[in-house]
């Protein structure tokens, strides 16, 4: 593993940790500088393709989703972290489904159903697009069901 900082190619393996996605954290130091530094293994498992609502097919990306999911996020008390955990476990999920292709329409329920447990007001933020609420009236609707809950 080479070194971040300075380049070096000799490190060591300090200690290594699983998280519960199946991921591997090494931490490790460079034999020729000292310095410390982490790195992280995930097994590369292939996600479907989306079949799009006009039927059009395209490769799932991440950080087309990780933009959308940020944007319901700003400005709302949702740490990076919680937001990659989010993005994770959806990624996780489609790699599970282990199928070649999926609807868009799922993708965007798992990330609907993940934001209403992580913050109701990025899950109405999200709702607006997603679920086209075009007037004020099908906003409170959807308001209304989040607080009869």
């Amino acid at each position: 593993m080479r070194c971040p900082y300075y380049q070096h190619n000799n490190s060591k393996v300090l200690d290594t940790t699983h998280d519960s996605q199946g991921g591997i954290r090494r931490r490790r130091e460079c034999l020729e500088c000292g310095q410390r530094f982490s790195t992280y293994e995930r097994a590369i498992l292939a996600t479907p393709l989306l079949i799009k609502q006009n039927g059009a097919r395209e490769e799932f990306d991440l950080e087309k989703l990780a933009r959308g999911v940020r944007i319901a996020c700003a400005k709302r008390p949702v740490s990076a972290a919680d937001i990659e955990r989010l993005l994770g476990q959806i990624e996780a999920q489609l790699q599970k489904l282990g199928k070649a292709e999926v609807s868009s329409r799922a993708v965007g329920d798992m990330v609907i159903s993940a934001l209403k447990e992580l913050d109701q007001i990025a899950y109405i933020r999200y709702a607006i697009v997603y679920l086209g609420l075009d007037d004020l009236h099908a906003i409170r609707d959807e308001i209304d069901l989040l607080l009869e809950n």
